[in-house]
C-alpha cells in the first residue's frame, strides 16, 4: 500500500522511449522510414513494457515513492475505434505493481506519441482530434480511474509552438549562414533538425505512402495557432471526462518551461517569449487542479533575441547549460499567476559523469525546498528520467538515467544518483 507522503520524490519516463515495439505508433513508422530523421530506431528500447516490475521495485529499494509513467494511446486504440483489453490490463499492472511497492502512479495519458491512424486523419491539427482524444480517455479512465490519484492529461502541450520557433531561427540560421554551433536550448527534447531538413523533399512521398499525407502532423511536428487551440481543446475534453468519471483525480497538463532571463534590452523580447511558452495557457489551465512544470535550463534573452549557451558554460550532453537554478526560478514565475498545486514532473541533465546528475539533482531539489519553505504549493520532483533510453530523434545516445542499461542484455545497473536520490525522498519526508 501506497502510504501518505508530504512530499512526492520519484522519476518519470515515457512509453515510447522505455517500452520497446510500440508498432502502431507514429513514431514507430517514422523510425523506419528509409528518410528518417531519426539517428537510429528505438526497436526494444529498454524493454520496460516487461521489466517494468524490477524497475518500480529498483525505485522502491532506493527510497523513491512517486512515478510517472505514460500510457500508450497506440497501444490501447491500435486502430481506430478498436481498443485492445489486453494492454489495457497491462497498464492496470504497472499501477497495482507501483501501489504494491509504496508509490504513487501519476499517469500521463498523452507523451508525445499517437496512433498511427490519428496521423493519417490529420493528426494535431485536425478538429477531429479532440474528440478522438476524449473517447481514448473515457476507455482507460473508465477501467483504470479508481486506482489513480494523478493524471496528466498531455504531456508539453507547448511543444509544438517551441518545435516550429526553433525551426524558424534554425531556418534563419542557416539562410543567413550565421550558426554558432551551439544550441540555444530552447526545445526541451531530442531533435536532429540538420538531417530533418536535408530529407525534407525526399521523406514527403514516403510519408504518402506510409500515412497517405505528405505533411504528417505529429504532436511534436512544428505546430500552426490552431493546432495549439486543438491541443488546448483535448486537453479540456480529457478534464471534463475525467471529473464525470473520477471526481477524485487530481487532473493537470504539463509544460516545457525555460527560465526566460532578460537582459538589458531583451524586456520585451523575454515578455513575448513568456507569453507564448506559458500565459497564453492559463485560461485553459485556470480550472486544473495541478500544473506540472518541466525544466531543464535557462534562456537568455537581449534586444537581438534568444542567446546562444555562453562560451564559458558548462554544458550537458544535449547542448543545454548546466543550470539547476533554473527550476526554482521558474516555479517561482509560474506560482504569481496560475494558483493551483505545481508539480514538478520534469527535470534532469543528460550526463555520462553521474557526479554532475547529483550536484544536479541536489541544486535543483534544494531550489524547491526553498520555493516550499516559501509557501508555494510544490508537492513533488520527479527526476527525468529513470533510466538511460531512447532520446527521441537523437536515439540511445543521450544518457539522463538514474539508472544505467545494457541494451544488448538489458540488465540493470543504478547509479549513485538513485540512492541519493531515494535518501533526500527520506530526508525531506522526515521533517
Amino acid at each position: 500500500m501506497i502510504p501518505k507522503q508530504s512530499f512526492l520524490i520519484g522519476a518519470a519516463t515515457a512509453a515510447h522511449q522505455v517500452e520497446g515495439n510500440n508498432i502502431h505508433s507514429d513514431y514507430w513508422t517514422q523510425e523506419h522510414m528509409v528518410h528518417t530523421d531519426f539517428l537510429e530506431p528505438s526497436g526494444d528500447a529498454v524493454d520496460h513494457y516487461n521489466r517494468y516490475a524490477e524497475d518500480i521495485r529498483l525505485m522502491a529499494e532506493a527510497g523513491l515513492n512517486a512515478y510517472r509513467f505514460s500510457i500508450e494511446w497506440a497501444r490501447i486504440e491500435p486502430e481506430e475505434g478498436v481498443f485492445d483489453e489486453t494492454e489495457l490490463s497491462h497498464y492496470k499492472d504497472v499501477i497495482l505493481t507501483c501501489k504494491e511497492n509504496g508509490i504513487e502512479p501519476i499517469v500521463t495519458l498523452l507523451h508525445f506519441t499517437s496512433p498511427k491512424w490519428l496521423i493519417s486523419k490529420g493528426g494535431w491539427e485536425s478538429d477531429e482530434t479532440p474528440e478522438y482524444f476524449a473517447r481514448y480517455t473515457r476507455y482507460v479512465i473508465e477501467r483504470l480511474g479508481r486506482e489513480l490519484h494523478y493524471v496528466c492529461t498531455i504531456n508539453e502541450a507547448n511543444m509544438g509552438i517551441q518545435v516550429a520557433a526553433i525551426a524558424k531561427r534554425y531556418m534563419q540560421q542557416m539562410m543567413a549562414k550565421m550558426q554558432s554551433g551551439k544550441s540555444d536550448g530552447t526545445v526541451q527534447m531530442g531533435l536532429n533538425l540538420e538531417k530533418m531538413m536535408a530529407n525534407q523533399q525526399a521523406a514527403e512521398q514516403e510519408r504518402m505512402e506510409l500515412f497517405g499525407v505528405t505533411k504528417t502532423e505529429c504532436f511534436t511536428s512544428p505546430r500552426t495557432p490552431h493546432g495549439d487551440e486543438i491541443v488546448i481543446e483535448a486537453h479540456k475534453a480529457a478534464r471534463t471526462i475525467i471529473k464525470e468519471l473520477a471526481p477524485h483525480i487530481q487532473v493537470g497538463l504539463t509544460l516545457s518551461l525555460h527560465d526566460i532571463q532578460a537582459l538589458p534590452g531583451g524586456e520585451e523580447n523575454a515578455a513575448k517569449e513568456w507569453a507564448e511558452e506559458f500565459t497564453h495557457y492559463l485560461p485553459a489551465i485556470k480550472d486544473d487542479d495541478f500544473l506540472g512544470i518541466q525544466n531543464y535550463t535557462r534562456t537568455r534573452i537581449d534586444a537581438s533575441g534568444i542567446l546562444p549557451v555562453p562560451e564559458s558554460a558548462e554544458v550537458t550532453q544535449m547542448d543545454y547549460e548546466f543550470y539547476p537554478q533554473a527550476l526554482e526560478h521558474v516555479i517561482r514565475k509560474v506560482a504569481k499567476e496560475f494558483k493551483g498545486t505545481l508539480l514538478v514532473t520534469e527535470n534532469g541533465i543528460a550526463t555520462a559523469d553521474d557526479s554532475r546528475r547529483v550536484a544536479f539533482i541536489e541544486a535543483a531539489l534544494s531550489g524547491v525546498q526553498a520555493c516550499i519553505s516559501d509557501g508555494i504549493p510544490v508537492k513533488s520532483y520527479l527526476y527525468w528520467s529513470l533510466m538511460d533510453n531512447f532520446e527521441w530523434q537523437k536515439g540511445y545516445s543521450m544518457t539522463f538515467g538514474l539508472i544505467a542499461v545494457d541494451r544488448t542484455t538489458q540488465k540493470r545497473t543504478p547509479k549513485p544518483s538513485l540512492s541519493i536520490l531515494g535518501n533526500l525522498c527520506r530526508n525531506m519526508n522526515q521533517k
